[in-house]
């Protein structure tokens, strides 16, 4: 006998039971417990016996219980399981209502990237859209991002006065959105109506001596620093060496030969993913092995002050430039030695492809740029000790003659 709505509204367990099943023909019935009311539907696929369960009484009434019964039959004819079928429909609603968000999309796209990030651009990357996006517009399905959504989280920024950092956000937000494009979730990027909404960012260049004599003072007072002896032969290398900041913070023992009289950084210690080979003036392996003894048992050649198994704070070498005296907005920073360095060095006449191959700077051809890290090692290796010879007589107020490098 078929079931009536009053029969499965006054449906009960009687005394002393603890299941009772109200059939309702073709498969379907009213599974009733302690916890409530369930529609099931009994089918065989694959020589199975197997359950369907169809939804929970009230929610389902018996009209909606035989629709979807219905449903079900007309699967089984197309040789599909019902209870496969229900399980990709709601994996898929979850994919619709959970994948596609700004949030997902953004990770998504920053998975792509870290083949060819740096460990610090992936880390800053994750750090930016954590504070500063996230929290705004992470949660909005990226179908409905529109060009407003993406301006309030720059100006909210911009309005603290970090006009740089509002207009990285504004691109961080633009590169998601052309992925978004990309993978067929949206039609078109909604940033790129955002061209000049913002104030423009004022070019500040890196404090940075570019005159011998001033240079010279810069060594003598590096000569005279008395801050720790890890920090004062960090300090004394990044003239010789001109590294990037990061780089020599970073350094590791395992890349230092002194055998070779040569720094051997692998690629993904690099900003720019190659491996670099810096050559050794005797002034700079003299240092090194001044504080190999400090701390040549452990990773790192200059560790940090509080753990040994972390490289030095990055604003340790600013911190130093400025006891002794140093703007490093203005006068010379970490950084400005690698610009010292590019400016000297073509002073004395050296070819712009040794010094910017010394410098590290990304060599467009990418085929050439997995074989150059040794490229003109022998004229660098004469180039690093010339250098460092230099720095050496400004420092020591010595009668300095240009060196011109023919080549």
């Amino acid at each position: 006998m078929k079931l009536t709505d009053s029969r499965v509204k006054t449906a009960k367990l009687e005394d002393g039971k603890t299941m009772l099943k109200l059939p309702d023909g073709g498969g379907l019935y009213l599974l009733v417990n302690k916890s409530g009311k369930y529609w099931r539907y009994d089918y065989r696929f694959a020589d199975k016996r197997k359950t369907f369960s169809i939804g929970v009484y009230p929610s389902i009434s018996l009209k909606q219980a035989r629709k979807e019964l219905t449903k079900a039959k007309e699967l089984l004819t197309q040789n599909i399981d019902p209870n496969q079928s229900k399980q990709s429909e709601k994996r898929k609603q979850l994919n619709d209502s959970q994948a596609d968000t700004f949030k997902n999309v953004a990770y998504e796209w920053i998975e792509k990237q870290v083949p060819t990030w740096a460990t610090s651009t992936h880390k800053s990357t994750v750090a930016r859209l954590e504070r500063h996006i996230l929290p705004f517009i992470g949660s909005l399905p990226i179908k409905e991002i529109e060009a407003i959504d993406v301006l309030s989280v720059a100006r909210r920024i911009e309005e603290k006065g970090n006009i740089e950092l509002a207009h990285r956000i504004k691109r961080m937000c633009g590169q998601v959105l052309r992925y978004a494009v990309a993978t067929c979730r949206i039609k078109s990027d909604p940033s790129r109506d955002l061209q000049g909404a913002l104030a423009p960012v004022v070019t500040k260049h890196r404090a940075c001596i570019k005159d011998p004599k001033l240079a010279g003072e810069l060594m003598r007072a590096i000569q005279g620093f008395t801050g720790t002896h890890i920090t004062a032969c960090a300090l004394r290398l990044s003239p010789y060496l001109f590294l990037r900041p990061g780089e020599l913070r970073k350094l590791e023992w395992r890349f230092i030969d002194f055998e070779a009289a040569q720094i051997v950084i692998p690629a993904e210690n690099m900003k720019m993913k190659q491996k670099h080979v810096v050559p050794l003036a005797k002034q700079a392996m003299l240092t090194l092995k001044d504080v190999q003894a400090l701390t040549g048992q452990g990773k790192y050649v200059f560790h940090g002050a509080r753990a040994t198994s972390r490289p030095m704070s990055e604003n340790t070498i600013n911190a130093c430039l400025q006891r002794l005296g140093y703007s490093t907005t203005h006068d010379h920073c970490a950084h400005g030695f690698r610009g010292m360095a590019s400016t000297l060095l073509y002073e004395l006449g050296y070819r712009s492809d040794l010094v910017e191959r010394q410098l590290a700077h990304s060599e467009r051809n990418q085929v050439k740029a997995a074989y150059n890290h040794a490229e003109y090692l022998d004229e660098r290796k004469a180039m690093m000790q010339q250098w460092a010879d230099y720095l050496d007589g400004l420092r020591d107020g010595a009668k300095v003659i240009p060196i011109k490098h023919h080549g």
